[in-house]
Parts: C-alpha cells; structure tokens; sequence
C-alpha cells in the first residue's frame, strides 16, 4: 500500500516556502496542498563503490611463477666443440612505461577530458597527479509520472505535467594527487582529491539544480616487509561535502574527521591473528543537524594455505549521537580450493554503512531534503549469507555460481513529496475549488526502512590470448520490506540485473567493444517502472605509437532509462575522441 499524507492549510510555509512565495504572488489567493508520498530505495546499477554489494568475494588461486635457472657449466674437456658459449646469464630490462595519459573526447552535448601523470621524484619518492572531468548537455525524455489517489479521497488522478523533453545537464569535475615515500620497512602516504558536480533537476522538482563540493586530504604510513613481526597500517583523514541547492535553503555542509588503523601477526606458518579499527566523526554546518561518531571494530582469525582459506572474525559497530546503538555482525569465509581450479566457498558476513552526504548522493544525487531536519541512519547489514562454486575447466575460462540471503535493517529509500496546489477561486466563493487549476511539485527524500532479499546469481568470463575476451553475469533477487504495508517502497528495488560485455581484437592496433544492460526493478502493486535496457558499442584504433583514436555510440536502442529515481538518462548519444601515452 502506498503511504499517503494529506496536509491542508491556507499556506505552508515552513514546508514549502518557494511554493508558498509563489502563492503570495497572486492577489487574494489561498492554497489546498495535498501530498502524496511514495517511499523507495534504489541501488543504483551504475556507481559501484556505493552499493551494499551481495556478491561473495572469492579470491581465485594464485599460481606462483617458477625461476628459470640457467645451465652455466661449461662442457667436460676433450668435447667438440672445443670452445662453447656460456648460457647466458645477466639481467633483462624491460622497457620502462610511460609516465603519462590523456584522454580528449566530445560528442553532441557530451564531454569525456582525461590527464594522469606520475613523477618519479627520486628512488624513493613518487607522485602521481589525475585529472578528470565528463558532462552532459542534452535534451532527454522525461521522466513519467502517474500516481492514483486512494478511493477515499475526494480528487482526480494526479499527474505532474511536463514537455515531452527538457533540457539536462551534468558536469562532474575532479582533480587529485598521491604522494609516496619509501622508507626501508614503511612507505608514508600523503593525498588529496577534489571533486565538484553541477546538474538540474528535472522540470516539476521544487528545486531548480544543485552543486555538489568535496574534498579530502589523508596521512597514512604501512609497512612493507614481512621482516616485522606484524604487519601494520594507520591513517588519518578529514573530507568536506558541500551541497548547494539554488531555489530554497537546505544549504549545508558536512565535516568529517576520521580514523583508520590495522595490525595482522602470523602465529605459525598458516596461521595469522588481526584486527582492524575505524572511527569517524560527522559534524554540520546546520544546528538542526546532530554530530555523530561510529566506531568499527573486526578482529579475525586467518588460516590459509594451498586448499583451504579460512577467517574468523566479526564486525562491531559502536555510535554516538544519531544511532546509539551496538550492532555486532559476522565476518565468516570459508574457502575450499581442489583440483588446482575449482573453488568451493562460503560466508556469512555483516557491516555498518554510513549514511553520510557522499553516500546519499551517490545512491540519489537528486534527492533534496535529506538534510533538513536529520540525517537518516546508518544501514546496518545484519547478515550477507552465501554459498558458491566457482570453477575453470580450461585455461581463461571462469564459472561462478552463487546464491545467498541478505538482511539490511535501515535500509535507505529515497521517497518522493508529490504536492497538489489547486487555486481556490475568486473572492465571492472562497470554498471552490477547481480541479483543472492546480500546479505540481515534487521533493526526494530520504527514508530507513528494513528490507531483507534472496538472491541466486551466476558469471562466466572469457579470455583468449588477448584476442577475445567477454563477460556475461546475471543476479536475481527476491525483495521483502519488514512491514508489509511497506513493500511499495521496494518499487525501484533490483529485481533482476544481466550485463554482456565483449571485446575482440582482430588486429593488435584495433579493439572493438560490444554491451548490454538489463535491469529490471521490483514490481509493486499499482507501481511500475520501466525496464532499463542499455545496447552500446565502440572501439579505439591505435593510429601510431601511443596515440589512438576511439568512439561511442550509447543507449543504441534509445530508451528511457532511469537509473535514478524521477531523472532520465539520455537518449541515443555519441562520443569519440583522442588518446595519448606520454
């Protein structure tokens, strides 16, 4: 069942303050707001380092390289020839790699700019710089909104009106660099990155556009040598996100100070004891914002070696403000190799995932009022079970088969505001209404709610000789909310995702890429979404030494996918362009 509020006042500004701005702009006019809230939570398909991933990680056997030794005995005396050459025996170098990329491309409303470059300061010193920015300038279709209002209520079915397509743009800008330096057992780290995003909203949101600021700075040193008796790694951080919004005030930014330390020691030759430690602490340019610490202990035990990898462990979760609770999860893997290629494993793991500004902007980047009164709290991954085989019967090929069961308590839904203003009319019957006089808006939010899922996936991967080489994997899942009067939000859940991916190199200089995404969502009662079905093609021709040229032709099949909720991806669009080793 959806969930549904109905709000009615003259005018609601605490609320709707821009929408109450416009009202007052009419003469002796009052307004009915009537809202519908439709909760949901989408994982967004496309931006990975988000994603509460529920594939089980699976570490393939390692073969390790065997040394070629040279016969340098010279033959017995007496044998012909008298003279024979020695086996030869001094060091082979490899050419050095080049120190620097870029990357140049544009397509019709498309940017693609792309510059790394690392300095080889000394011996023991190194820096590496990247450059990165992409955008988009186009018109899309827009997104597609049809929602009934309960039989109850005394209105017509609500619709927001928009043109058929509307202008979007997106630009998303980051700068980075990373420093080494190798003492004889440590290496000290230092790093900073920058990274700013401009984009608009589509056309009935409340909020015009936004402006995404961030940036972080680290400090860490770990060691590099078994020589010492543990093997150690610390960190110290501080990040920044700013979000910007141009039509009301929800401004803020969020601070963050954190951090990272771990210690592992081996106990005998198979057998090692570790522990790892996070902390971090949110503060927020608003007062209506609580600051909050967590505080992540995992303690383990491994044992590992040529058939069998085992670690026990567990993950507890502390906070202080917004979520005061301990959560205490499993960190099990269980991992069984035979037959040189052939692996059988398990797990039953669990973890604490902040939902801080960058998360909820990954998840949602379009969502606008998660940070008005509170933010929501930390999703808690109760459990992620899972059994798999993974296997290579020939040398490149690669089988994975797995199924599992995933429980998430605050899971993150983005819900959708839909506000209804009628127009009341006249002076002389205040009490009318017009049911053809209203205007649309909506707002995202953000919601926690419990979901849990089953899930059965498989992948296979390909390569040949770096001839050929392909990639095809499908997961299903089965979502469940732990209310059922609930289960609406799961609409923009992952019911079932497939992707392809293959590339051929008929010729050294030439690579031609082929792929497809399918993705179809949680059907609902009364909700439906369409299904995302993404065709793309490319490739690159390597024109001379180090300069290539490529293009791409994306969403051949011209749908109107959504990979966010209420945001459309462009249509059928092309790039191409130039790159370069240096």
């Amino acid at each position: 069942m959806r969930k549904i509020i109905y709000t009615c006042g003259a005018v609601v500004l605490t609320v709707l303050y821009p929408i109450g701005t416009q009202a007052q702009r009419q003469v002796n006019d009052s307004v009915l707001n009537r809202t519908v809230v439709v909760e949901q939570e989408y994982n967004p398909n496309i931006m990975d380092a988000s994603k509460i991933n529920v594939l089980p990680k699976v570490e393939p056997p390692t073969v390790s390289k065997k040394t070629v030794e040279y016969d340098t005995t010279l033959m017995p005396a007496g044998d012909m020839p008298a003279s024979t050459m020695q086996a030869y025996t001094g060091i082979e170098n490899q050419p050095e790699a080049r120190h620097g990329y870029a990357r140049l491309g544009y397509g019709i409303g498309n940017l693609d700019l792309r510059a790394n470059y690392l300095f080889n300061l000394s011996k023991n010193d190194k820096l590496s710089l990247n450059f990165l920015m992409d955008g988009m300038n186009a018109k899309v279709k827009s997104p597609q909104f049809d929602f009934k209002m309960p039989e109850e209520a005394d209105s017509p079915e609500i619709k927001i009106d928009m043109p058929e397509k509307w202008k979007s743009y997106q630009y998303h800008t980051r700068a980075g660099l990373d420093y080494v330096h190798a003492f004889k057992n440590t290496d000290l780290n230092v790093a900073g990155n920058f990274d700013l995003r401009n984009f608009n909203m589509a056309p009935s949101s409340i909020n015009s556009r936004q402006k995404f600021t961030s940036g972080d700075m680290r400090i860490g040193i770990k060691s590099t040598t078994d020589a010492l008796p543990l093997q150690f790694h610390a960190e110290a951080n501080f990040s920044l996100f700013q979000r910007r919004f141009y039509y009301n005030h929800y401004d803020a930014t969020e601070y963050t100070i954190g951090i990272k330390a771990g210690a592992i020691g081996k106990i005998s030759e198979e057998q090692y004891v570790g522990l790892e430690l996070a902390m971090d602490n949110l503060s927020y340019s608003k007062p209506s914002l609580k600051s909050n610490t967590f505080v992540e202990l995992n303690p383990y035990y491994l044992f590992e070696n040529e058939e069998w990898k085992i670690r026990l462990g567990a993950h507890i979760d502390l906070a202080s403000g917004l979520d005061n609770k301990l959560h205490v999860a499993p960190d099990i893997t269980l991992q069984y190799t035979f037959s040189d290629s052939y692996i059988l494993y398990a797990q039953a793991t669990g973890k604490r995932h902040i939902n801080d500004f960058r998360r909820m902007a990954t998840i949602n980047p379009h969502s606008d009022c998660d940070h008005y009164n509170e933010r929501p709290n930390a999703t808690y991954e109760r459990i992620n079970a899972a059994l798999g085989f993974k296997m290579s019967p020939v040398d490149g090929l690669w089988f994975n088969m797995y199924g599992g069961y995933q429980e998430l308590k605050n899971d993150l839904a983005p819900i959708l505001l839909l506000y209804q203003h009628y127009v009341l009319e006249g002076n002389e019957n205040p009490q009318v209404i017009d049911p053809n006089n209203y205007r649309h808006f909506y707002r995202i939010c953000m919601e926690n709610i419990n979901t849990s899922n089953m899930y059965a996936g498989a992948e296979i991967r390909y390569d040949y000789k770096n001839t050929i080489a392909f990639t095809a994997k499908g997961i299903y899942r089965n979502w469940k909310a732990s209310e059922k009067e609930k289960n609406s939000v799961l609409w923009f859940k992952p019911a079932f995702e497939a992707d392809f991916n293959i590339d051929i190199r008929p010729v050294s200089s030439v690579t031609i890429n082929l792929g497809y995404q399918h993705l179809r969502r949680e059907k609902t009662e009364g909700i439906n979404v369409n299904t995302i079905s993404n065709l793309n093609i490319g490739g690159s021709y390597e024109l001379f030494d180090n300069i290539s040229i490529y293009a791409r032709i994306n969403n051949l099949l011209n749908k109107n996918n959504q990979y966010y909720p209420y945001y459309s991806a462009q249509g059928i669009n092309f790039l191409g362009g130039m790159s370069f080793r240096f």
